[in-house]
């Protein structure tokens, strides 16, 4: 018996050391085959070999200079992402002086091939002046253009630059529709803020941590509130749902048309960039504002808030 026992463990364990050395030579191999292709100019693949000296992967000591070494080689060759990560390098002095102005340059070279990320940063630097002479027009661009592709940072920053009327007009229908895209994708602060904002911070928190599921339910008996938030979750894919901007956009004007009026912000919104599959419609969207903004509050039921 204690034979049989000790053979089995011995088993185990060479079942182990096997796997175990089976995983290290597959990720050796994989390295050897990034490191020859980034040699021969592959730009995926110098951006991959960059991040493996920048994050330790594949077992590799991190190191700064090789890392920035590949991802300039990458960034000069057009790769958006390395373009972004050398942007943030220089912002925050990693492997190169720290240089503002050189992170705006690529962060701006990135934005223009549509990184999310790098149009956040950038909008962010024309905001505050970093390494860019301020401009908050330009900032504004930027962090838009990021917000619509899902960005929840530039939500989130929009929301509050639109409803305290930060160097834009106030408007606090179209900062509290950023604020909560912010919050369905979970984005904390924006969660808080709308709190505070409608003085119901336990409603709202309870709504953005409820399931697709439960959302599903009240929306179906024609709950304007949640028929909001399942729009939002669809038209991000944010949580338990898959992103599907032709129910987005069925629970989006459900909502706006059973009285939600940060529903109807947001379809202003839809329609004036011509978002969720729809064109462009600047009367439809026009409709919409004018509805919102003379619309009331809605107030949490009894029942959402126990």
């Amino acid at each position: 018996m204690r034979c049989w026992r000790a053979l089995a463990i011995l088993g185990a364990v060479l079942m182990v050391t096997v796997n175990t050395v089976w995983a290290e030579d597959s990720q050796s191999i994989e390295l050897t085959m990034i490191s020859q292709h980034a040699a021969q100019g592959d730009i995926g693949a110098q951006l991959l070999y960059g991040l493996a000296y920048l994050e330790g992967r594949y077992r590799l000591k991190p190191d700064l200079k090789k890392a920035v070494y590949w991802l300039k080689r990458a960034a000069r060759e057009g790769q958006p992402y390395a373009q972004m990560l050398m942007g943030n390098l220089y912002a925050e002095g990693k492997g190169v002086d720290r240089d503002p102005a050189h992170a705006v340059y690529w962060w701006k070279k990135s934005a223009l091939a549509d990184n999310p990320q790098s149009q956040f940063r950038l909008g962010e630097a024309y905001l505050e002046g970093q390494g860019v002479k301020k401009d908050p027009t330009q900032a504004i661009h930027w962090l838009t253009k990021s917000a619509e592709q899902g960005n929840n940072q530039a939500r989130y920053l929009l929301g509050k630059m639109y409803y305290e009327g930060y160097n834009v007009p106030e408007d606090k229908a179209l900062g509290k529709d950023w604020l909560a895209q912010a919050a369905a994708q979970g984005h904390t602060d924006a969660i808080n803020l709308l709190g505070v904002i409608e003085n119901i911070a336990e409603y709202t928190t309870m709504v953005y941590q409820q399931s697709a599921e439960v959302l599903k339910e009240k929306a179906a008996n024609g709950d304007p509130q949640a028929e909001y938030e399942l729009g939002l979750r669809y038209e991000s894919g944010a949580w338990d749902v898959i992103r599907d901007d032709q129910q987005a956009l069925y629970w989006l004007t459900k909502a706006a048309e059973d009285g939600n009026r940060h529903a109807m912000a947001t379809l202003a919104h839809v329609y004036e960039r011509g978002l969720l599959g729809v064109p462009a419609n600047p009367k439809l969207a026009n409709e919409w504002l004018n509805k919102s903004t003379a619309a009331a509050p809605l107030k949490p039921s009894p029942s959402d808030k126990h």
